[in-house]
């Protein structure tokens, strides 16, 4: 048999196969959240939001009964979410990461709630919501300790990005088992790199509402929300397994490289036979 022809086989076999198995890691563009109104009634403070993800409209809904410091909407304000006051960069912004699980985009406009008490607070969403992304300006001495498990995805000074507006500054997550099988998940500043933490969380799964409690009376630090999409377009097998797309296909368990595989032997066949 040519050699020649075994080499170039061996080539088209691993270059076939790397093909079928190796996948685009990217960033994930977000949906944030367009905050439109607020309002305090009774010392409760409501904000009022929307997000558009496709052809979806998602309403949010933001409740603190110990009232926010103050907040920014409709595009007025400072841009807190730039790098370091010196305008927008994406690839260097502490709001944007690498990966398959990384965020693609800063949080759009000007818009942030910004907190500066003690207490527990909670966003709800008007349908079930995929993955959704928290980020944070300032977290400084404050910390969040939120009912769902969370990632880290980025933030200021650390991983070659920039300071945030205010500075830079480390956090870590810390789980708290609270007995009972129930257990907190918080966000707590921990000094490495400054005093000024700024950055993006991200809850996996399917929700419709987030909790949390501020750990401190803090004047003080913001945040924003967005979402990679409802949970009927990143996952809609799960909510809805009766889908077309989601019943069994026909193909063996072997799937593609099976094919491939078998594929590949039928050349060596060939070849050795012209051979």
């Amino acid at each position: 048999m040519n050699n020649n022809k075994i080499t170039n086989l061996k080539r088209l076999s691993v270059a076939v196969i790397v093909g079928c198995i190796s996948f685009p890691v990217m960033a994930v563009p977000i949906n944030w959240t367009d905050w439109t109104s607020n309002s305090t009634v009774n010392s409760v403070y409501t904000a009022l939001g929307s997000i558009t993800s496709g052809s979806q409209t998602v309403g949010v809904t933001y409740t603190n009964a110990q009232g926010i410091g103050f907040s920014q909407m409709n595009g007025g304000g400072t841009d807190y979410w730039q790098n370091n006051r010196a305008g927008r960069d994406p690839a260097t912004s502490p709001y944007t990461s690498t990966g398959p699980n990384g965020v693609d985009n800063i949080p759009t406009g000007t818009d942030i709630l910004a907190l500066s008490r003690q207490g527990s607070q909670t966003l709800n969403f008007t349908q079930a919501i995929a993955n959704p992304v928290f980020a944070f300006v300032s977290l400084n001495g404050n910390g969040y300790a939120f009912d769902q498990d969370f990632e880290i995805l980025s933030l200021g000074g650390v991983d070659g990005n920039d300071c945030g507006y205010w500075g830079c500054g480390g956090a870590e997550k810390v789980v708290v088992d609270l007995g009972g099988g129930n257990f907190e998940y918080q966000l707590n500043s921990n000094n490495n790199g400054g005093t000024e933490p700024h950055g993006v969380i991200r809850f996996t799964g399917a929700f419709d509402a987030v909790t949390w409690r501020s750990s401190s009376n803090e004047f003080w630090n913001g945040f924003t929300v967005g979402i990679q999409g409802t949970a009927d377009q990143v996952f809609p097998c799960q909510q809805n397994p009766n889908l077309p797309e989601c019943q069994p296909t026909t193909v063996p368990v072997t799937g593609t490289l099976g094919l491939v595989f078998i594929g590949i032997l039928a050349l060596f066949r060939r070849l050795r036979i012209v051979g």
